[in-house]
């Protein structure tokens, strides 16, 4: 913001310059401390979920979609992001907004903060990991990699689990889980990280799992 948009004095005339105060001041003075904070864990669920549907998607069109929706939506409704705001306040500031730095990190910074920090872990984080990684034990999943190794072959691929490229044997996937091929795709053991805990997708997973235990194979 100081070296491009400051130094550059992008918005150092007429009717940018007023805008740009009159945004910082609607962002930080305006709304009271618990209404940014509301707003902010709305912003970066919004945010997470964009990442978590673009991580779901396989073409990069898809996933240029899957982030596009969420992030409009949130910088629409006015929702607070604390890296968002990390520019746009300081560029009021920088051009004679009534603002001082303490004041700003009081009153933006720290609500925004905290209410991204729970809005990105409770609703996005845990929701999908009690969701899909709570089971008793490890859920089988096969993936058909006919015509989508470019996919898979994806820095990490889903969820950062990257399959083996043996087609004929028994291969080592990320720490101690294990890829098994059947009938020539691949299997995939998702991880147990919850105990006694489980979701019912979990045990859906899971028990559709044992069902296919006599070696047929199950695709997703």
């Amino acid at each position: 913001m100081a070296i491009i948009v400051g130094y550059g004095g992008i918005f150092e005339r007429g009717a940018y310059k007023a805008e740009s105060i009159a945004f910082a001041v609607g962002k930080a003075v305006t709304p009271q401390w618990h209404q940014i904070f509301l707003k902010a864990i709305g912003a970066n669920w919004l945010v997470c979920l964009a990442v978590f549907m673009a991580i779901s998607s396989r073409e990069i069109g898809s996933k240029i979609l899957a982030i596009w929706w969420p992030i409009t939506t949130f910088v629409a409704l006015g929702m607070d992001h604390v890296i968002a705001n990390m520019f746009l306040i300081p560029m009021g500031i920088w051009n004679g907004a009534p603002i001082t730095v303490g004041y700003y990190i009081w009153k933006s910074m720290i609500p925004a903060f905290l209410g991204n920090t729970l809005g990105a872990a409770l609703f996005v984080g845990t929701a999908y990991w009690y969701l899909y990684l709570t089971s008793s034990d490890n859920i089988p999943v096969e993936f058909n990699l006919d015509g989508v190794n470019t996919a898979i072959d994806e820095m990490g691929g889903p969820m950062d689990r990257r399959l083996s490229k043996c087609a004929s044997c028994h291969g080592t996937m990320n720490g101690d889980s294990q890829g098994k091929v059947l009938n020539g795709t691949e299997r995939l053991d998702l991880p147990d990280s919850s105990g006694r805990m489980k979701s019912a997708i979990g045990r859906e997973l899971k028990a559709y799992s044992t069902e296919k235990s006599n070696g047929e194979v199950m695709r997703v």
